[in-house]
């Protein structure tokens, strides 16, 4: 059976006045099997397949046979080089309410069958991106990105799926024509992965189209996937719809509303986290009282007849997709909701990690069923904190890293990252060139490369104010290197959730590798190095400010090769904020929790085997702390070292061992200067500076001490 791609990109007249229809013509593109028929729209700028004369994608072989075009060769840029730090993402200038105006406009019949189209706001895309094919749930509509349609644009070529209310395409016929899109993209890219997005029915669909093309590297993002349907807590309802009278069909919606979607979540969008409760109380309001009227809307996007045509092609989808789980090899990160009423998702989430061998998961404790329409994280954000953006077989944390863009950088540092933030009151000081301290980042090089080395407190608890400087005061992101059971060891949040390990990622981190320093360095980055690594962070009694770094001066001979600028620099404050009372050697006097810890380090050999140097030798452990009244944390970066023509310490083990020192004394005078000077700063206490910050100025900019 023939089956037809549609692709446009929506008029934003379209949605504005109805009367007015985008106007295209369809031009057919030769292919060699006569049961594929493939048709691009004029104007489809985004489309899987562009118009040949603007992309010149493919060209017939004249044998049948799809050949790419050789192009000519072009330079590839870092991503971080198109993007800007801190970015706009657009996130939470969209909301549900757009989407049920949007789709009361789409829903409007034209005869035609299931078509991709690619949304206004998705805008131009980087170079060299991904193409990411958003598969919609039961409504069809394919708008349910609408939330992260600029984030997503601006990284990803987006196309979306598009299933009219009248359309009745059996499910194996969908699957083709899935199957036909990524074949296409496959085969004129194919060392590029492609992103299929699919969103409870379109989970389903994601997996049946992943489960026939084993080959084709695909990453698969599903949302609260409909593979549990049959264990749905709905399905005694389902019988009762197909009698229910027509003159109440207009009532589903709301029922579907209450079982379907968390409606204070989804009024929740576009709230700014910064407002006070009784602002935040009154936006809410009154996004909900917007919302309310609209639902009624869903008995045209989905009447009757449609759902229980919907319903029966789930079921269809739903045992079709578990009888091919096993075949499935695409990379997949499964988003679950632990508060859907419609699907078992969270069991759903932990039965398909089992099932699936290259499969994540992250659960979301207070979303329901339409989680991508509901208050939560940018799925943008997501994706970069699980690590599932890539170019290429592999993701590559300096090629394939997105800058934070500014919703992620307000969360990260006010939800994320908040109490800290509030509790330590981070003061910033700095060595401009003639030696003298100045209050701020003002000492430290705006151009790169630049290795920042320091002291490592209790915990790393000064690495998010001090990421946070620098992005706010100098618009630098700071790539910290970081330890390797972050990224691949047990570490990650065991209840799944997207946590802090996740946030280390989407701000820039980095294994702490060779490798990594090297091309960090080399695309000059600003870089984050603490020598003393987990062994400081996780200090024992009275070791507070004490450095226990490396014979090796490794880092200072790969600064010179690329004449790198080495700032040194001290922090202070563990002790104003936390008592260590249980460190390493308390706990191994423990015998139920020694073996534990002895059972977390056997099962980090994997990971130390992958590393050199001292990091093998790092006993990781979480230490007992009593908080205490908080006092203030101090940052004082010390006089730039510049190794630009210093090539010499490449080879000179004495001359880089000499500088080696150096560098680690100075960290260690900037740490005498600030235990001494915050004697001096009236604001230390937590009391004083919350007084002050309500009576003059934000937290952000209470004074310190005259340095």
């Amino acid at each position: 059976m023939a089956s037809a791609i549609l692709t446009f990109r929506v008029s934003p007249c379209f949605g504005i006045n109805p009367k007015l229809k985008p106007r295209f013509r369809a031009e057919r593109l030769a292919s060699g099997d006569d049961n594929l028929s493939v048709y691009s729209v004029n104007g489809g700028a985004g489309s899987v397949m562009e118009e040949k004369e603007k992309k010149g994608s493919f060209l017939n072989g004249g044998n049948g046979r799809l050949k790419p075009r050789i192009e000519q060769k072009m330079v590839k840029k870092r991503v971080c080089e198109e993007l800007e730090v801190l970015w706009d993402d657009g996130y939470g200038t969209k909301t549900v309410k757009d989407y049920l105006i949007a789709a009361e406009e789409m829903i409007k019949p034209d005869g035609g069958p299931p078509r991709w189209f690619c949304p206004v706001e998705c805008g131009q895309p980087i170079n060299d991106s991904p193409l990411l094919l958003f598969l919609p749930g039961l409504d069809g509509v394919g708008m349910g990105l609408i939330l992260h349609h600029k984030a997503l644009g601006k990284v990803f070529k987006v196309q979306c799926l598009h299933i009219p209310v009248q359309d009745r395409t059996p499910f194996e016929e969908l699957v083709k024509l899935v199957e036909e899109a990524i074949r296409l993209e496959h085969a004129y890219r194919p060392n590029t992965p492609i992103y299929l997005v699919g969103d409870s029915f379109g989970g389903c669909l994601a997996l049946a189209v992943a489960a026939r093309n084993p080959t084709i590297d695909l990453v698969l993002i599903l949302a609260n996937p409909a593979t549990s349907f049959g264990r749905s807590q709905l399905q005694p309802l389902f019988p009762i719809l197909e009698a229910f009278p027509d003159g109440l069909h207009v009532t589903i919606p709301y029922l579907l509303s209450l079982v379907m979607g968390e409606p204070v979540k989804m009024a929740t969008v576009g709230i700014e986290g910064r407002l006070s409760p009784l602002q935040k109380i009154e936006q809410l309001s009154g996004n909900l009282t917007a919302l309310l009227p609209l639902l009624s809307g869903m008995a045209n996007i989905i009447p009757k007849e449609t759902l229980v045509w919907k319903l029966k092609l789930l079921k269809t989808a739903s045992a079709y997709t578990n009888s091919r789980l096993h075949a499935i090899k695409a990379e997949i990160l499964v988003l679950a909701s632990d508060k859907d009423n419609m699907l078992p998702s969270r069991d759903e989430a932990q039965r398909l990690m089992n099932s699936l061998s290259n499969c994540k998961v992250r659960r979301f404790k207070d979303n329901g069923h339409t989680l991508l329409l509901e208050d939560s994280l940018n799925l943008l954000t997501i994706i970069k904190g699980t690590c599932k953006y890539r170019h290429s077989k592999k993701h590559d944390f300096i090629a394939d890293f997105v800058p934070p863009s500014m919703s992620e950088f307000k969360y990260a540092f006010d939800e994320v990252a908040g109490y800290i933030r509030f509790a330590s009151g981070s003061a910033m000081f700095s060595t401009m060139e003639d030696g003298k301290i100045v209050q701020g980042l003002a000492g430290v090089p705006n151009e790169g490369p630049v290795l920042l080395v320091g002291y490592h407190m209790l915990m790393g608890l000064e690495l998010s104010c001090l990421i946070e400087a620098f992005l706010r005061e100098k618009k630098i992101m700071v790539r910290g290197i970081a330890h390797p059971e972050l990224f691949w060891g047990k570490l990650q949040s065991s209840s799944n959730e997207f946590a802090f390990s996740d946030w280390v990622k989407v701000m820039g981190a980095l294994p702490v590798t060779a490798n990594y320093l090297f091309k960090a360095l080399s695309t000059k980055s600003h870089v984050l190095l603490y020598p003393g690594g987990a062994r400081e962070a996780l200090h024992y009694k009275g070791e507070e400010y004490k450095l226990f770094w490396p014979e090796q001066p490794e880092f200072v001979r790969m600064a010179a090769r690329f004449g790198a600028t080495i700032v040194p620099f001290g922090t202070v404050g563990e002790d104003d904020i936390a008592e260590l009372v249980l460190d390493y050697n308390d706990w191994m006097k423990i015998p139920v929790i020694n073996e534990r810890i002895k059972e977390s380090i056997r099962d980090g050999i994997r990971i130390r085997d992958e590393t050199d140097g001292e990091v093998g030798n790092q006993q990781l452990f979480i230490p007992g702390m009593l908080p205490k009244i908080p006092g203030r944390f101090y940052y004082l970066f010390g006089k730039p070292i510049k190794l630009k023509g210093r090539e010499d310490l490449t080879k000179n083990r004495q001359d880089a061992n000499d500088l080696y020192l150096q560098v680690k004394s100075e960290v260690e005078q900037c740490i005498d200067y600030l235990l001494k000077k915050r004697e001096e700063d009236p604001y230390r206490s937590i009391i004083d500076r919350t007084i002050y910050g309500a009576l003059y100025s934000s937290v952000d900019q209470v004074p310190a001490f005259k340095p």
